[in-house]
């Protein structure tokens, strides 16, 4: 799973954070906890040092002087209840409220204070306890008795005032960490920032585009990685210039030997039609030669054009506005002769459709490449004049509306298999199997189309035949659709 390189630094900045507020948080209770027992431990013993006081030896006894008001003062403690106990020798009851635990030193020693955990069985409940333990002698030096003086109470006070010194800490802890987290985030965002303007730099170009990138007030780290990226920008420009040379001087290499080749098999045919008694069998292998050339040069034209059309190929610098609707007759008017000689009626539909179009400037009018368009549009006339058959209608129609110009190629011939319908648009993938085309041509049209922002799609015609759709966005909406590509698909 890609995490962000934002969220990435984030978690490793804030996850150390909370560990050491969860530190701070058990080092802040096991103090308050330390400093809440210190309390307690200081009032039970100043108040067995009082109960201690109360008893005196006289004698060979001890006297005991506990008035019921002290009693009442010790017994009820206005925040929990106190249990005390005095006991001569230790565990022999002899004075106190409950019986408590004996400590577990069994030998604490004269005058020392002691300081323990227990728990005391009230009203049948077990309740926990701190406990101070006073052991005094009394009696005479020789035969010295021993005298034991506990007061304890629960330790339920202990730990609600743990709870209050934690919470009174952890709470300002947590708004200082949230504070830090709040400045964190702002300092990723802020530290982020340059390389979310050169994405931004980045996308909005078109694929054309290999103009060196600027971001002068960027960190030093940032510059680097746009160093690198200017680098590798100037090498693949450097590379398309050397294809492009490579494809122009291939394909006038490859043309001029065609041409020769052509214009002598050509001459070879007049010449021995103008016979007296020709050869039949050389007849028709000059023929075959001379249709093989005619297909070689027209694949040369094809693979160069597509070579052009390529996202890599077609440079933003060359748009232009120009005219669909006046374009599409151009070409008609000049692909007439070559329809007539095989026996089809190409017509151009004058009436260019706009709806709901200002009447000033033609509706028609798109941003783009004439050139790379001209080759588009006579692709898909060449396509229907070849397969549409002898006898049939091919209409070029022009129609705009307020997002797109559409341009339209319907032939009332064959049609194609419903089946290939998906896959005509890729390359050497032929709409007839019997066809004597080199699988180009709808490819072509497709690469064209999409690198200026719009749509190519082939539809069934009722009864039989086929259309040719070519959507371009209007020049308003071009700039926009050219930085995304628009599939090849059916229209429903």
């Amino acid at each position: 799973m890609r995490v962000a390189l934002r969220h990435h630094l984030l978690i490793w900045l804030l996850v150390p954070q909370l560990v050491l507020w969860l530190a701070a948080a058990l080092v802040t209770y096991s103090v308050a906890v330390r400093y809440a027992d210190l309390a307690i431990d200081r009032s039970l013993f100043q108040a067995s040092k009082a109960l201690a006081r109360q008893v005196k030896p006289m004698g060979s006894g001890l006297l005991v002087d506990f008035p019921r008001a002290a009693r009442d003062i010790l017994e009820t403690d206005p925040d929990e209840q106190v249990y005390y106990m005095v006991s001569s020798p230790p565990g022999q009851f002899i004075l106190g409220n409950h019986q408590l635990p004996l400590p577990p030193d069994p030998d604490p020693g004269t005058d020392t204070q002691h300081f323990y955990d227990a728990y005391v069985q009230e009203q049948g409940e077990t309740v926990a306890v701190r406990v101070a333990a006073i052991s005094l002698n009394w009696g005479e030096p020789e035969a010295p008795q021993r005298m034991l003086v506990q007061v304890a109470k629960s330790r339920h006070s202990r730990q609600i005032l743990a709870r209050h010194i934690l919470r009174d800490t952890a709470v300002p802890l947590s708004i200082l960490v949230l504070i830090m987290s709040a400045l964190v985030w702002m300092g990723i965002r802020s530290g982020l920032s340059p390389l979310a303007r050169l994405r931004d730099t980045v996308s909005r170009r078109a694929p054309g585009d290999l103009a060196p990138l600027r971001l002068d007030v960027a960190p030093e780290e940032v510059r680097d990685l746009v160093g690198a990226l200017n680098t590798l920008l100037a090498a693949v420009q450097e590379s398309l210039i050397q294809q492009r040379r490579f494809i122009n001087d291939a394909a006038h290499q490859l043309r001029t030997p065609l041409a020769g080749l052509k214009s002598q098999t050509e001459l070879a045919l007049k010449e021995l039609e103008q016979r007296h008694y020709p050869d039949p069998g050389l007849h028709a292998r000059l023929q075959m030669a001379l249709e093989s050339a005619t297909r070689s040069s027209h694949l040369i034209t094809q693979l160069l054009t597509l070579a052009r059309a390529e996202p890599e190929s077609a440079l933003v610098a060359g748009q232009q506005s120009f005219d669909l609707h006046q374009l599409a007759r151009e070409i008609t008017t000049e692909w007439v002769p070559r329809a007539l000689s095989a026996h089809i009626d190409l017509g151009m539909d004058e009436d260019d459709g706009a709806e709901d179009l200002p009447a000033s400037g033609s509706p028609t009018v798109v941003l783009g490449h004439p050139l790379l368009m001209r080759e588009a549009i006579i692709n898909l006339i060449d396509n229907a004049i070849r397969y549409a058959g002898s006898q049939t209608e091919v209409t070029v129609r022009v129609r705009a509306s307020a997002q797109w110009v559409t341009l339209d190629v319907d032939d009332s011939g064959r049609g194609i298999e419903p089946a290939l319908l998906p896959r005509v648009f890729e390359r050497f993938v032929r709409g007839h199997q019997d066809s004597q085309g080199c699988g180009l041509g709808l490819a072509i049209v497709r690469e064209i189309v999409l690198r200026h922002g719009g749509g190519v799609h082939l539809a069934p015609l009722s009864p039989h035949g086929l259309r040719a759709r070519i959507e371009l966005p209007q020049p308003k909406a071009a700039a926009a659709a050219v930085q995304s590509s628009t599939h090849s698909t059916m229209l429903p």
